[in-house]
């Protein structure tokens, strides 16, 4: 890094470097940890009881700690995502559920909103349509921060509800469900877009926001004609908009890539957390027990209000990661066997 003086350059550099670290840190550790075993083994045999004692101690004590230290470096030199650190688009949609899945939406993207804040994350609204009574019908979010999509890509996928919601009179639980798709951001270069692929309209904005966007036709609609996608973003300066939406497109485009290749690895990974279908229903927020379950692991929590408020959400977030690892784990032994 330090011979080089390009600002791309040197970023490139940088992130291959914080990716290495670790890996040459822990196997640093562990050829420590071999180095100690010989002369601890010697120590434990000499004539003073009291220093064998102590040897002893240590090398029971090294015995134990070692396979923990091999283990963490086979976790980090199993096949990765190679998205894992990048940034990521965020969106949140209402489902079944009229009103009261708009309102969970809106819950569901506060979740986020709050975690990444306790994450040192940046949150951007690219685009927003309100609910009715409140929430969101639709919401997407760029996330900009280290290791973003690495965090949240499992939760992607339908999220259910069961609450009795404020208009209910007569106390019942209703089920509604929302949905959440977490894209990788990319970089330019990654994803080909040509211009004549492009239809881009420029419209007005609906909904709350004034004498602006009752006269100004600033919101942008891009649609990808190969493949029919459409990107919209509806903040004040059409300029802005026109770049969210493209780099929104990029992420879905690239998106559909990633999507293409786990399909044709989804005999040999259906059992993976990473390879389900995102229509399936993957995580329940039952209120009245303040119970979450997320279904893929079968992990069921009772802090149901810290898990919305985004404080606990990486106690459904870390088992679902080392679930991950233990399966890369197991399919790079597989490898080797």
């Amino acid at each position: 890094m330090g011979a080089a003086t390009d600002g791309a350059e040197i970023v490139r550099l940088s992130k291959e470097h914080a990716e290495l670290k670790p890996v040459a840190d822990a196997v640093m550790a562990v050829a420590r940890a071999r180095d100690e075993l010989p002369e601890l083994e010697e120590m434990a045999k000499a004539g003073d009881p009291e220093m064998a004692a102590m040897a002893q101690d240590e090398l029971q004590a090294l015995n134990d700690r070692l396979p923990g230290l091999e283990h963490e470096v086979a976790l980090l030199l199993a096949p990765k995502d190679k998205d894992e650190n990048a940034s990521a688009i965020l969106e949140v949609r209402a489902g079944t559920g009229g009103d009261e899945a708009a309102l969970f939406a809106g819950d569901l993207f506060r979740m986020y909103q709050r975690y990444a804040q306790t994450r040192g994350w940046r949150v951007e609204i690219d685009s927003i349509s309100e609910g009715e009574v409140g929430g969101y019908k639709e919401i997407i979010a760029s996330i900009t921060g280290d290791g973003v999509f690495g965090r949240l890509k499992f939760e992607s996928g339908v999220h259910r509800v069961q609450r009795v919601p404020e208009t209910e009179a007569g106390g019942r639980i209703h089920t509604s469900a929302a949905t959440v798709a977490v894209l990788p951001e990319v970089e330019n270069v990654e994803i080909e877009i040509r211009d004549q692929d492009l239809r881009i309209d420029t419209y007005r904005s609906s909904g709350a926001g004034g004498q602006h966007v009752n006269k100004t036709d600033s919101a942008v609609r891009i649609t990808h004609l190969p493949t029919g996608i459409v990107v919209t973003s509806s903040e004040k300066s059409q300029h802005q908009n026109r770049a969210r939406a493209m780099k929104v497109l990029q992420a879905r485009l690239y998106d559909q890539q990633r999507e293409a290749l786990d399909s044709a690895r989804a005999d040999a990974r259906k059992n993976q957390v990473g390879s389900g279908d995102r229509s399936e229903r993957i995580r329940t927020y039952n209120f009245p027990q303040g119970r979450v379950t997320d279904h893929r692991i079968n992990l069921t929590l009772y802090n149901l209000a810290k898990v919305i408020e985004g404080e606990g959400l990486d106690d459904v977030i870390n088992p679902l990661i080392a679930e991950d690892q233990a399966a890369r784990l197991s399919a790079l032994e597989d490898e080797y066997n």
